[in-house]
């Protein structure tokens, strides 16, 4: 154990020297740190949202909805099963029930053929037929995949639209079942931040139905396959918003987008899209049949847009124009680019931190570190003199090194991480004080200083290691199925526990290994 290969002395140095580096930028202003050369160490410590203040919002995601949308679409399955080219089966009492839908064949003789056309239209479903009367159910693991995968889909979305904006180490998680939280620290007004995550954003591409005259729509009269749909910046002389007869089927839909961008048109702001080619080929084919007809951009059932076709667009680009503002023509284009989000969103909480309550708490945990430190600094000096000293530098390292690799994460501190890192502080010297007693009760027995210091080291490896282990075990049990301050706590405690071995066992040893072969005392000062 007095014996230490080159190539881990160098491994060591260079690992100290890292975890200073990396640490440097946290003394530095953030603007100065942004501005250091990119190959030069420059991320600084994420600061949670209690530490800094900011906005912290709790989202229900309306799962339920998603569902009904699937049954909807079941039924539309259903219908198209019994009309094939081979004729169409006759059917009654087709509609939706609790979890699934039902559908009744008329003829005794149509039973079979029916019953081979719904199992191969809706496979993977429950099935059920009680004579002519068929149930089809979606399969409770079916249903759980559904509710999991529009959280997902929503939580993706959210995070795009907040990435878009700019804002600096926001946290976007799930939690529960059907819940999304988001932590925005530093932003302290969020309600653009709710405008823009709620909006749904679903953009549809409609014909208006020229055969609707402005009685009709004044009446609300419209013929069927019609809606009538208000405008989202128009107002009319009776000042509530301008309605449009908009044709219900679907000429493009806005899932084939694949960017919007704010730009200015005749001194206008306006939103360029671009479709992808499956939405160029329809968007063209449905703009080349409808020459000279008027057609409605609509925007979460409002229309934003209603221009006259005045020749095929083939190209797969478009402007919307509206009036729009700089700032409203931005919000369009993120939320275009984003996508829409499979349902609507609910705000069930909302709470504003202010930054003084952020301040108050970096004081009073560096005032808790600085005193933790020189207590253990101070001990460590007294009990152990120079030896103590060793244990004291790697311990500033092991510091360092806990900033460095919070920094490279991009791991958020929290209050509680703070709480880690002061534990951390008294557990990183708990390895020195095992193996100095250790080297103590030897030299006492006898034994010479190498000899001493080569029995302590292996005789308190084996207890480190396992004392050490058990509360990194510990640490990754609270991260995986803790949440918020839970996690943080973990994720300081974890990472200081990995770099206390590294500067308790390997630097300090360097440093008292060093000093024994260069010094060659009779007897450690220890």
């Amino acid at each position: 154990m007095v014996y230490i290969a080159r190539w881990k002395v160098v491994l060591i140095l260079l690992l100290s020297i890292l975890g200073l580096a990396f640490a440097t930028p946290n003394a530095l202003k953030r603007e100065v740190a942004d501005a250091l050369p990119a190959w030069l160490p420059h991320k600084q410590v994420s600061l949670g949202l209690d530490l800094q203040g900011g906005s912290y919002l709790l989202i229900e995601v309306k799962v339920e909805d998603a569902i009904r949308e699937r049954l909807n679409s079941l039924i539309d399955s259903i219908r198209d099963a019994l009309t094939p080219r081979g004729g169409r089966i006759g059917y009654t009492g087709l509609q939706r029930i609790q979890n699934g839908a039902t559908v009744t064949i008329r003829n005794e003789a149509d039973v079979s053929r029916a019953r081979e056309l719904l199992r191969s239209a809706t496979q993977g479903f429950d099935f059920e037929s009680d004579g002519r009367r068929f149930v089809i159910r979606p399969t409770e693991q079916m249903t759980r995949e559904w509710r999991s995968a529009v959280v997902e889909q929503s939580l993706e979305i959210i995070r795009r639209r907040i990435d878009e904006l700019g804002l600096r180490e926001p946290d976007i998680q799930r939690q529960g079942q059907d819940r999304i939280l988001v932590q925005l620290p530093g932003v302290g007004n969020p309600q653009e931040i709710k405008d823009i995550i709620g909006k749904t954003a679903k953009m549809t591409f409609h014909l208006l139905d020229e055969s609707a005259s402005q009685q009709d729509v004044a009446g609300g009269r419209v013929p069927p396959g019609t809606v009538l749909m208000p405008s989202d910046s128009e107002i009319g002389p009776d000042g509530k918003p301008v309605m449009y007869p908009v044709r219900t089927r679907v000429m493009v839909s806005g899932e084939t987008l694949v960017d919007a961008q704010p730009t200015i048109e005749q001194g206008r702001p306006v939103v360029s899209f671009r479709f992808d080619s499956l939405g160029a080929r329809r968007f063209g084919d449905a703009t080349r049949r409808n020459v000279g007809k008027p057609f409605a951009i609509v925007l979460d059932n409002k229309v934003i847009s209603a221009p006259v076709i005045r020749e095929p667009i083939l190209g797969g680009n478009g402007i919307i124009s509206g009036n729009f503002t700089t700032e409203s023509a931005r919000h369009l284009s993120l939320l275009l680019r984003s996508g829409a989000l499979p349902v609507p969103l609910t705000f069930v909480e909302e709470r504003t931190v202010g930054p003084g309550l952020g301040a108050d708490s970096i004081r009073a945990g560096a005032i808790a570190c600085i005193i933790g430190l020189v207590a253990v600094v101070v001990f460590m000096g007294l009990v152990y003199g120079l030896f103590g000293v060793f244990a004291n530098i790697a311990l500033f390292v092991n510091l360092a090194s806990i900033l460095a690799l919070l920094s490279v994460l991009q791991a958020t501190l929290t209050l509680p991480g703070i709480a880690g890192i002061v534990l951390t502080i008294g557990m990183a010297v708990d390895a020195n004080v095992l193996i100095f007693e250790r080297i103590r009760e030897e030299q006492r027995a006898g034994r010479t200083p190498i000899s001493a210091m080569d029995a302590g080291y292996q005789r308190a490896f084996s207890t480190i290691i396992d004392a050490n282990l058990t509360t990194l075990i510990a640490g990754i049990l609270l991260y995986i199925f803790g949440s918020g301050p839970v996690r943080g706590f973990a994720v300081t405690l974890s990472i200081g526990i990995v770099t206390s071995m590294f500067s308790a066992i390997m630097l300090t040893r360097l440093m008292t290994v060093h000093w024994l072969r260069r010094m060659k005392p009779k007897v450690l000062p220890i």
